[in-house]
């Protein structure tokens, strides 16, 4: 399982300097990726502006929009993201979602089958623009591979018309013991050749007073959620000890990528990290 970290691009406040040391840092110690995260209606900064600026400044490590929703319109995402993979020479992997409904705002199984409907559209034209169609698209010679996040019927049939593999925020081991054989499953009887990639979202702080900080950002990120915020919060993993069973619980679990995702922003969170799975980035 190749171990990646996210960038603190969704702490407000954080400068974007801090996004670019981050980046070389994380290289630096052999993470395999870095992620972003995004919200539309938050002070944070967007992910592929940040991955932008973190391509300049590396030059192996890979970059992934962990879970990218409808920000962009489509000919705008399409450009945007073709133009991060040729700045990048090809490290670009646009982990994708359906759009959420807005904050406090009630949803529908109308509203639901509605947003399918728009990402399946989406989809179909980000792979026509990058075919190159039509001629004056911003094609960047190549199909960007997508993952497409959800555990879903919808999610795994997308997964397997478009996607190079899928993305899970915040299961649990156990529930990604079922994911990876419900993607395998789909996988092999949609006739795709090779292995998907399976990738997990966690979040995680290291470090003397992080946890307090921690429980503060994610319960505001997430507070559109109500009283799920606080369960998201409780949940990441704040321990070296709980870092490391989670590294093991999710290789064994199958799955092939894992980001953990900082809740501090200050550049020492890479080091701490980097020393903790620092046998998982040696392998």
């Amino acid at each position: 399982m190749r171990i990646g970290i996210g960038l603190p691009n969704t702490i407000p406040g954080v400068p974007g300097s801090t996004l670019v040391e981050w980046a070389r840092r994380a290289e630096e110690h052999g993470f395999a990726g870095l992620s972003t995260i995004d919200r539309i209606a938050y002070p944070n900064h967007d992910s592929l502006t940040a991955l932008a600026a973190a391509a300049a400044v590396t030059s192996r490590i890979e970059l992934f929009t962990t879970i990218l929703g409808p920000a962009y319109p489509p000919a705008l995402l399409a450009k945007v993201a073709a133009t991060v993979d040729q700045i990048s020479r090809a490290r670009l992997t646009l982990g994708l979602a359906p759009g959420n409904r807005p904050d406090n705002v009630a949803a529908t199984d109308l509203d639901f089958a509605q947003q399918g409907q728009e990402f399946d559209a989406l989809l179909a034209q980000l792979h026509q623009i990058w075919r190159g169609e039509p001629e004056h698209s911003p094609a960047s010679g190549r199909a960007l591979p997508v993952m497409i996040d959800g555990a879903g019927e919808p999610a795994l049939r997308r997964l397997v018309a478009w996607g190079a593999g899928g993305t899970l925020g915040g299961a649990s081991p156990e529930q990604a013991i079922d994911y990876v054989a419900r993607v395998r499953t789909a996988w092999q009887e949609a006739g795709r050749e090779g292995k998907p990639r399976i990738a997990v979202l966690a979040h995680y702080a290291l470090g003397p007073g992080a946890a307090l900080h921690s429980l503060a950002h994610l319960q505001d990120f997430y507070a559109f959620l109500g009283e799920y915020a606080d369960s998201i919060a409780a949940g990441a993993l704040r321990t070296p000890e709980a870092i490391r069973d989670a590294v093991k619980s999710f290789a064994a679990a199958g799955v092939t990528e894992l980001y953990l995702n900082p809740t501090v922003p200050t550049v020492d969170q890479v080091d701490r990290l980097a020393e903790v799975v620092s046998p998982a980035l040696r392998d």
